[in-house]
């Protein structure tokens, strides 16, 4: 077995291999500073991230055009191909629940769970959505109902910004059950088939933890060579700048609220210090290692967030609320596979610009939450680890979008001028709609803080987490490499993210999600049948 993974507990199907985890790897110090990295992978992601972020600044304006281009061209040319896609990830997962398959147990068929659910279900939610939930949550529901219109819905405005009373519930279950598709079953479904790989061909097979693993029923020995490589990188490459958007997206909020709250002017310049110091308080989380640093920080995440959750529920218009999440599941149900459906349609605002970009955001984060979540996953069954994977987050995130996003909603049609309305709808100033929601309930001074305080904590765990799934991917599988390298990549994330924020701001981040997000949609295809065939020879 790979140093660091347990051996399998009672029967598992060991794949016999003479690849040696480490065999390829380049050890030494510089200083007091020790290295284990895998040579191919690591010296081709980190000068190609080098070369990429002295292009951003140097050529800045060049760099910003091309940015600002690529993003449109990728969503309205490849949208067919993210939906396809995700549409399978989801209906694998399902057949993974129903076959007789979901009875193997990840690490043996003796393995018992290293985490609790409690601890489990906090680590994989705080890395897989913390951000993206804050960022969109009041955002997203409330642009759905009155701007994108999906599926050709009637907006429940006229054009001089009165509300057309026949078009409004339609308009509200639409717009939140717009949102829960991006945030529900899809995504989910996507980080479950990296996770699964990883867990099943490290924890039952005996196999490096790495991406490459994963296409050894596929490749064979080959995958020890550039395949493998080329795999790897375009896993370092999409972990990157998926985190990279991520943080973006958290910068601007977190400098959002600090000029709603403090008054402190929400400049470029303050997103880039905000960076700068979060990514130096992930370092510290580096340091204090998977248990002392992530999974404590990941519980406090879930703490604070259930306290706003809870105090938005109670606080704001309950019964609204509650009843907004039984007509947005229902009709996220009814329209499910209309809004699934790639071809032959008009919304382009809102297939193409949120849900082809939703799936590559997706895609590229896979690598970096599958890894981390299969690290916290060994002794689940795989019905268990797919049904709690892809159903319980789901749930969670349906419940988040139907508090924050259905308080915003019923703001806007009881208060013509509230600040959601003016943020969302008229100015369009995302990074506000979560300030603004709150300034209109009690203690707005208070939440708002509140509501800063988790970005950056959310902000912090998904550096942490990254920079220890791509240090592992990096050292050719190793999960105790020497700490320093973890210690780079963490600032390597942060200088990548004030990099595309300083070269074109949002727009460019997004874009090179996109652009790392399409090829890697091509290895997760790849890796549902390397999943099949390593599990056709577990015992059940």
């Amino acid at each position: 077995m790979p140093p660091g993974i347990p051996e399998p507990e009672g029967s598992s199907n060991l794949i016999d291999t003479d690849y040696e985890i480490g065999q390829n790897n380049v050890e030494g110090s510089l200083g007091p500073l020790g290295f284990d990295i895998h040579n191919p992978v690591f010296l081709v992601s980190a000068l190609s991230i080098i070369a990429f972020v002295f292009y951003a600044l140097v050529f800045h304006d060049q760099a910003a055009a091309a940015f600002g281009a690529l993003r449109p061209w990728l969503t309205s040319t490849f949208d067919w191909f993210f939906m396809s896609a995700a549409n399978i990830f989801v209906v694998f997962c399902l057949l993974l629940i129903v076959t007789p398959y979901g009875s193997v147990r990840l690490g043996g068929t003796e393995a018992t769970p290293d985490y609790s659910y409690a601890g489990w279900f906090a680590m994989l939610f705080a890395a897989g959505m913390g951000i993206g939930l804050m960022f969109f949550g009041v955002l997203e529901p409330v642009y759905h109902m009155a701007v994108s219109q999906p599926l050709g819905t009637p907006s429940p405005f006229d054009a001089d910004g009165n509300v057309i009373e026949a078009n409004v519930a339609m308009a509200r279950d639409m717009g939140l059950a717009a949102t829960i598709y991006h945030w529900g079953l899809h995504p989910w479904a996507i980080y479950a088939v990296v996770a699964l790989a990883l867990a099943l061909f490290s924890y039952n097979k005996g196999l490096p933890l790495t991406i490459r693993s994963a296409f050894y029923p596929i490749l064979g020995e080959r995958v020890w060579g550039w395949w493998g490589h080329i795999i790897d990188t375009l896993a370092v490459f999409a972990t990157l700048f998926g985190l990279a958007t991520s943080l973006g997206f958290g910068a601007q909020q977190a400098g959002a609220g600090l000029e709603f709250v403090f008054g402190i002017g929400n400049s470029i310049n303050l997103q880039v210090v905000l960076i700068t110091g979060i990514t130096a308080v992930a370092l510290v989380s580096v340091l204090r290692g998977l248990d002392g640093g992530v999974k404590v920080l990941s519980e406090i995440n879930m703490g604070l967030a259930a306290l706003l959750l809870l105090f938005v529920l109670f606080v704001g218009p309950t019964l609204a609320i509650l009843t907004g999440f039984g007509e947005g599941l229902v009709t996220y149900a009814k329209e499910l596979l209309p809004l699934s459906n790639p071809v032959g349609r008009e919304d382009d605002s809102y297939r193409q610009g949120w849900t082809a970009f939703y799936w590559a955001w997706w895609i590229s984060w896979s690598p970096f939450v599958g890894m981390f979540i299969a690290r916290v996953s060994r002794g689940r069954t795989v019905r268990e680890f797919v049904t709690c994977v892809l159903i319980i987050p789901s749930i969670v995130c349906v419940l988040w979008m139907a508090v924050f996003g259905g308080t915003a909603i019923e703001q806007v049609f009881t208060n013509p001028d509230s600040l959601v309305k003016a943020n969302v709808i008229d100015s369009y100033s995302p990074e506000l709609s979560l300030f603004g929601m709150l300034a209109d309930l009690p203690l707005a001074s208070i939440t708002s803080v509140l509501g800063i305080v988790l970005v950056i904590v959310f902000f912090v765990t998904s550096s942490d987490s990254g920079s220890l799934v791509i240090d592992t991917i990096t050292a050719g599988g190793k999960v105790d490499a020497p700490v320093p390298q973890r210690v780079f990549w963490c600032v390597f994330e942060g200088a990548v993210a004030i990099t595309l924020l300083l070269g074109g701001g949002l727009a460019s981040l997004q874009a090179m999600v996109i652009s790392t997000g399409l090829p890697f949609t091509i290895v997760l295809l790849a890796m549902c049948v390397a999943i099949w065939k390593g599990l056709s020879s577990e015992r059940r």
